[in-house]
């Protein structure tokens, strides 16, 4: 199932800055299901708020697992300034969420890890391509369009003059 893969070469029609967050949990200690548990449902009920809310800034996101014990949501941003809104914004549920995972983890002793990244990408510095697939990475978070209308070569796509020879 699933969406269907979109036929020929496509790019992501994202104009401008591009703002991508990493954010990911590893289970240190399968059996502390009172530290890690928390921590994974919460990020659950964030993306299902931001979901709700396309003004609060989130474009789109992945979850990524690398193994049993490592999660990793890939998200994109419309600016910094909402992801940073949203960080800080007491009435919704990132601030009681981390104000609570530090509480826990006084006594967590490492049970659970968590870490982020920020990314903002300025434009003219990303470059895409999809073929036979669906909407996917950034392609989903902002529509896509025929490659011709960015370039047909990655060179031309990222502003840069093609290599001499190719």
């Amino acid at each position: 199932m699933g969406a269907s893969p979109i036929e020929g070469r496509v790019t992501a029609a994202a104009d401008g800055d591009v703002v991508v967050f990493l954010i990911g949990m590893r289970v240190n200690r399968w059996r502390s299901v009172r530290h890690w548990a928390p921590v994974f449902g919460a990020m659950r009920r964030m993306l299902t708020e931001l979901a709700r809310d396309p003004d609060a800034g989130l474009l789109g996101h992945r979850l990524l697992t690398s193994g049993p014990r490592e999660y990793t949501v890939l998200q994109y941003w419309e600016s910094r300034e909402k992801l940073l809104a949203y960080s800080a914004d007491r009435d919704r549920l990132h601030r009681p969420a981390w104000a609570a995972f530090n509480r826990r983890a006084r006594d967590a002793a490492g049970r659970v890890g968590i870490w982020h990244e920020t990314y903002v990408v300025p434009a003219g510095s990303y470059e895409t391509i999809y073929s036979g697939m669906p909407r996917h990475g950034l392609g989903a978070a902002f529509g896509v369009e025929p490659v011709g209308r960015r370039g047909e070569r990655a060179a031309e796509r990222l502003g840069a003059a093609a290599p001499a020879g190719g």
